[in-house]
């Protein structure tokens, strides 16, 4: 059983936590991350979900992304998932997200960091990632056009690209 921590729409924690799966009260909020790791080519690390994976089996999509579990801050997550999913060690402790998407039931904070990683090196998680590679901006529009990509909209995408040399975003050793 995984628990989450309840948020009120000013993202303040409250002393409740909430069961994954069950149905959030109204007015209750949760936190998501995303990690988008880009090398200095400018392309993006994305990863395809395993064809057993509830929700977008077989899809491709951004580097990693996960629910914060109870106890985890923004960054904790952030390090956790990226760890998890892909075998990446980096320290979030001092990086605050380049942004932050708000949706109907919570805070999806958006992580973007330069870094070359050598595929060879990352340990895929069995229960969510198959496969992961390198792609294009355009490459990943073209994926969400064939149905293959998870379809976030093309603007996010042009958004996440152009963002990640910006004010906000991180280089990695």
């Amino acid at each position: 059983m995984e628990l989450w921590d309840v948020y009120d729409i000013n993202r303040n924690k409250t002393d409740r936590t909430w069961v994954r799966g069950e149905e959030l009260q109204p007015g209750d909020n949760h936190l998501v991350i995303h990690v988008c790791i880009f090398n200095s080519n400018g392309d993006m690390l994305i990863q395809q979900r395993q064809p057993f994976k509830e929700g977008w089996p077989n899809m491709w999509d951004l580097t990693v992304g996960g629910s914060a579990i109870a106890g985890d801050t923004s960054q904790t997550a952030a390090q956790r998932e990226l760890y998890e999913e892909i075998g990446l060690k980096l320290d979030f402790q001092q990086i605050r997200p380049h942004l932050t998407i708000n949706f109907e039931k919570g805070f999806d904070d958006i992580y973007l960091i330069e870094k070359n990683v050598q595929l060879h090196m990352l340990t895929l998680q069995y229960e969510e990632v198959q496969n992961v590679k390198w792609a294009s901006k355009g490459e990943i529009l073209t994926m969400i056009k064939n149905g293959e990509f998870i379809p976030y909209y093309e603007s996010l995408i042009q958004l996440l690209f152009d963002g990640r040399k910006q004010r906000g975003s991180i280089q990695g050793q």
